[in-house]
């Protein structure tokens, strides 16, 4: 009965401090350690949504919960500094052991170590890792329609009986037109939004949410454009609309597929919003746009 008493102590003391910090709004929302004894793991997966508070555990109650977690699908993070916070750091997807008040042993099983044991850092962290991911999306996205725009004129082109572009224009895209404005696109900050998204899912491929679809759209629609410059400079060049080579319409369609790209460079910088409203500006992928453009165009 002296245990219960306790528990029943910490309990109020843990609701108290979890209302004050809005992470529970009710009692039922926290529970003890002794309490989950009397539960089943499988009782256990139905009821942990509902807790936010726990109080009094002990190790063997930490990793239960994680695991619990774990069952549902959910991504789980542990934070401990203590020896008996090891066993649920370990079993967690992402475990963070404390750097400065941490013992030895929680920070050999951490995934990452907080070096200021500072809580905001993980706060630092989820939206750095969020910026990094959509800017790889970013990057892949403009190479795959930008190479698209490029494989499709070229194929067209075969198809109808003439060339539209020479070996040395496709090397000279890929080599300074698409490299440097994706590398500059890798330097990209955060979109304002980026931590009000909620959480991706680990199995979720990187073309979801409209990105492959993208990739062909834009693809297909720089093709088309690159198309209708050849035939408007061929038409230009000889007065008559035919399938046949054309240095003119070459050259027209070589500039256009090159500026398509560049400008193309700008609009991934988000993949829904405009730029004009991201609040920040990407210098690099300025520069680099610029010296893609004067070295296409001199």
């Amino acid at each position: 009965s002296v245990s219960r008493g306790l528990g029943d102590v910490y309990k109020r003391q843990a609701v108290a401090i979890g209302k004050e910090l809005g992470i529970i709004t009710d009692a039922s929302q926290a529970v003890t350690g002794s309490a989950l004894d009397s539960l089943t793991d499988e009782e256990l997966d139905k009821a942990v949504e509902k807790y936010s508070v726990y109080a009094r555990v002990q190790p063997e109650h930490k990793v239960r919960i994680v695991n619990a977690w774990r069952r549902k699908g959910a991504i789980t993070a542990m934070t401990g500094d203590g020896v008996n916070d090891a066993p649920s750091i370990r079993a967690a997807d992402i475990g963070i052991g404390m750097g400065i008040t941490g013992t030895d042993v929680t920070k050999n099983v951490a995934d990452m170590v907080l070096a200021d044991d500072n809580f905001a850092t993980i706060v630092g962290a989820v939206e750095e890792g969020r910026r990094i991911y959509d800017n790889i999306q970013r990057a892949i996205k403009f190479l795959l329609g930008s190479n698209m725009s490029e494989v499709l004129s070229i194929f067209a082109a075969t198809m109808l009986g003439f060339t539209i572009l020479e070996p040395v224009h496709l090397l000279w895209i890929n080599l300074l037109t698409d490299c440097f404005p994706a590398l500059a696109l890798g330097m990209e900050r955060a979109e304002p939004d980026i931590m009000t998204r909620p959480p991706r899912s680990a199995r979720e491929s990187i073309f979801v949410h409209g990105v492959g679809f993208d990739c062909v759209y834009q693809g297909v629609m720089c093709a088309i454009l690159t198309l209708a410059a050849f035939f408007i400079g061929h038409y230009m060049e000889y007065g008559v609309w035919t399938l046949t080579n054309s240095p003119d319409g070459t050259t027209m369609a070589f500039l256009t597929l090159s500026m398509a790209e560049i400008f193309h460079s700008m609009n991934m910088r988000s993949q829904r919003g405009s730029i004009f409203k991201l609040g920040s500006k990407n210098w690099l992928l300025l520069g680099a746009a610029v010296v893609s453009l004067l070295a296409t165009t001199a």
